[in-house]
């Protein structure tokens, strides 16, 4: 169990960031006009309209919050005398609206997929694997936002933050991450799964 526990959260980590880096890289080199979806704008505006905004934005502030959340320790927040009940109530109205923005805009966005036939037909098959991925990260990301509003929650910022700030001095603290709830664990393998298959 113990080799099974450093293999994903001492090992893992860096392999999918080195598959994000050097996957995205040599996309850039050989297929730099290609790394994106393809336009569908032309096939139907309306939903696009809608979705693109919603999930777009939502994930910018998604991003933001995990950046605060994983990279910003405890003690900052106490210097500047933020208390803990602060906090978590504006992570969890802050990050919960953002997730579920940019889960409806996903599921707008999916809906015209689905819908517009030739919006269906410029969908790649890279796209179709992406996309029921990126919507299972976002939904355990919301499980676990939601989870942490409940008493007597598991405090990330003890756990798993720290175990994500120790990757960085490459020293990482599997243990912590080991004995973080079983939603948290998912969340993050479902996005290092996202992030390795992300270049192609």
């Amino acid at each position: 169990m113990t080799h099974l526990r450093i293999a994903l959260w001492g090992v893992l980590p860096y392999l999918a960031l080195t598959v994000l880096v050097a996957g995205s890289l040599w996309r850039y080199h050989y297929d730099r006009f290609g790394f994106t979806t393809r336009s569908s704008q032309l096939h139907e505006s309306r939903l696009l309209g809608i979705g693109g905004p919603l999930f777009h934005y939502g994930l910018i502030f998604v991003f933001a919050g995990h950046v605060i959340g994983l990279l910003v320790p405890e003690s900052w927040t106490d210097r500047l005398h933020i208390g803990e009940s602060f906090y978590h109530a504006n992570a969890l109205l802050a990050g919960g609206t953002a997730g579920l923005a940019a889960v409806t805009g996903l599921t707008v966005l999916l809906w015209r997929r689905l819908r517009v036939p030739a919006v269906r037909r410029a969908t790649s098959r890279s796209d179709r694997a992406v996309y029921p991925l990126l919507a299972a990260v976002l939904l355990a990301g919301l499980t676990v936002t939601a989870g942490g509003a409940l008493p007597g929650a598991y405090d990330y910022r003890t756990g798993v933050s720290v175990w994500f700030r120790s990757l960085f001095t490459l020293d990482p603290q599997v243990t912590l991450m080991a004995q973080a709830p079983v939603t948290y664990q998912l969340h993050a393998l479902l996005a290092m799964a996202l992030f390795t298959l992300w270049p192609f």
